[in-house]
């Protein structure tokens, strides 16, 4: 059977919280792409108060996890969309931001959101949604 609802599942990105008012660095939930075909990165993207704010993306990956400095950036072969693509800016209010990871490379994922200029409130959140190996999927996503 093709379907979506048995076919993909979910993983905790980054959960929805309080605004984040400063240049602190958004760290995603780190993916083990071990039993995985293929993951989307999806962040969206509430209210951006500042009219200065930027925020760029960045994607590293490790074979161990500990992401200790052992790791190095996603290589542009095993991603879908850039990095450029999936930064924002404050005009992005409301909108959503994708970019996709293929097997292969390092076995762990780590994606990063770095504000600059942010003095003022953001809301985001962000979730993994991957295409595992085994199939169908539970209902609720584990």
């Amino acid at each position: 059977m093709l379907d979506l609802f048995n076919d993909i599942d979910f993983k905790n990105g980054v959960n929805p919280s309080a605004a984040t008012s400063d240049d602190t660095a958004v760290v995603v939930a780190t993916l083990d792409m071990s039993n995985l075909k293929a993951a989307l990165l999806l962040i969206y993207l509430g209210s951006i108060a500042d009219a200065d704010a930027t925020f760029a993306v960045t994607a590293k990956e490790s074979d161990t996890g500990s992401f200790g400095g052992e790791e190095t950036d996603v290589p542009a072969g095993l991603m879908q969309g850039t990095l450029a693509l999936a930064g924002f800016a404050f005009s992005d209010d409301n909108k959503f931001r994708k970019l996709g990871f293929l097997r292969g490379g390092k076995r762990y994922k780590k994606v990063t959101i770095t504000p600059t200029g942010n003095a003022s409130a953001v809301y985001m959140s962000a979730t993994w949604i991957v295409d595992p190996n085994q199939k169908p999927t539970s209902n609720p996503p584990a």
